[in-house]
């Protein structure tokens, strides 16, 4: 009688959490909360850039475009295959502007809802590290590894906030 309750309590709390509060067995194309990339399947990879490349390029003027092909084995390997890609930025982890290669390894699915720490917010994160490495106030190998490591926890650090910070406010 114990296990059952047990089992009760934690199936209802994984319905309440859920987007939308379906079954996750009964949508395969819900969208998953994967804020943060699993660090065996995407620890990041960045290759030894000089800072001038870096600040000469605009951010995001590197191609961003993976393959149909990679982003279905992307999602094989995060245990999401027949999902919709339209709910998710395959992502860079290290981002090209940062020296972020667009190996496998560098790449997951990013929700683009569903959770606040979503592919906005990490876009800002993106942006404003970029700026403080062009203007020298922090270290590129720096800017890769907080990124890399945990990049909610960067941009807690350089946002100076706990909450995604609203898209108007951030300066």
């Amino acid at each position: 009688m114990a296990v059952f309750a047990a089992i009760t309590v934690v199936a209802g709390a994984a319905w309440r959490h859920h987007p939308k509060g379906s079954d996750v067995a009964a949508t395969p194309h819900a969208v998953r909360d994967v804020s943060l990339p699993d660090q065996k399947l995407t620890p990041g990879n960045y290759q030894s850039v000089r800072l001038r490349d870096v600040c000469e390029a605009r951010p995001y003027e590197q191609a961003r475009v993976t393959s149909a092909s990679l982003q279905q084995q992307i999602l094989r390997e995060y245990g999401m295959p027949g999902t919709a890609v339209s709910q998710y930025e395959i992502d860079f982890l290290v981002i090209p502007e940062l020296g972020g290669t667009s190996d496998i390894h560098n790449l997951w699915p990013e929700p683009y809802s569903s959770t606040e720490w979503n592919a906005h917010v990490k876009d800002a994160l993106e942006e404003r590290l970029h700026q403080l490495v062009c203007e020298r106030k922090l270290d590129l190998a720096t800017a890769q590894h907080d990124i890399a490591t945990n990049w909610i926890s960067a941009y807690k650090k350089y946002f100076h906030t706990n909450v995604p910070v609203p898209a108007d406010s951030r300066s």
